[in-house]
């Protein structure tokens, strides 16, 4: 498998696959984390997202600021894993124990608070000490990762928490990626290594499935969420502006 076409159409197939089992196996957690997100939004409460690991950071972002999304959703885009930041500093920072329990603390997420943590493997120090901090202070967690592959990763894996847990064990609703080992998903002749991630598209179906649901939830309750509109779209600036004057001064990254 080496033409163009061919190769476009297996990792088309892969990913619609994926996709597909995380519809027909996830709908319950999916459901069960809408309903929090729904909770909180109904009650004008922030709802914080946090990826961290340098691809996972585009899950948070995802849904942050975006056309058809929730106005509450305040994503954490702390710099100490952002690509931006340099990729190899990313992978250093996001495997320190005790980083992911700063940037908690540092954004005062505790009791009350609704915490979306959405990363690719599920394993690292950052993310891992990120869901302990949160649940010890009182937040709750919605959990957005592969479990097949924290499950197959060596508890002695330099990317793990020292207490070698894993994100779907600590957090109150978890989703399933579904993400196979190694994340990339095509083999072409001669070559060693897989290519083509997918963990991206695993991520970002979930989430915005996720809070589709819940502002389906809020309408099915009579309520009417803030939704952001395209600034690129007629009337976009007009709509937005009322939320900003509301949310600029308590969503951190606004």
């Amino acid at each position: 498998m080496t033409g163009p076409a061919a190769l476009m159409r297996a990792y088309f197939e892969t990913i619609t696959d994926l996709l597909a089992r995380i519809e027909a196996e996830e709908a319950d957690s999916i459901r069960a984390a809408a309903v929090l997100v729904a909770d909180h939004a109904a009650r004008d409460r922030l709802i914080h997202v946090y990826g961290p690991g340098g691809h996972s950071n585009l899950a948070a972002q995802e849904v942050f600021f975006r056309a058809g999304g929730l106005v509450n959703v305040s994503a954490v885009l702390d710099e100490g894993t952002l690509l931006s930041g340099g990729a190899l500093r990313s992978m250093a920072m996001e495997r320190t124990p005790g980083y992911g329990r700063l940037v908690v603390e540092d954004n005062r997420i505790g009791a009350g608070d609704l915490l979306i943590l959405v990363n690719a493997y599920g394993i690292n120090a950052a993310l891992i000490d990120a869901a302990l901090t949160a649940g010890e202070r009182g937040a709750t967690v919605i959990g957005v990762s592969s479990r097949i592959h924290a499950d197959s990763t060596a508890p002695d894996h330099p990317a793990r928490h020292p207490s070698k847990k894993n994100l779907h064990d600590l957090v109150d609703v978890h989703v399933d990626t579904k993400v196979p080992v190694g994340d990339a998903v095509l083999e072409i002749d001669g070559i060693d290594e897989r290519v083509g991630a997918i963990s991206t598209f695993a991520n970002a179906y979930a989430l915005n499935c996720l809070m589709a649901a819940a502002i389906a939830l809020l309408a099915e309750r009579g309520e009417k969420p803030d939704i952001w509109r395209s600034g690129n779209a007629p009337g976009g600036d007009e709509a937005n502006a009322v939320f900003l004057h509301r949310f600029r001064g308590r969503v951190r990254w606004l």
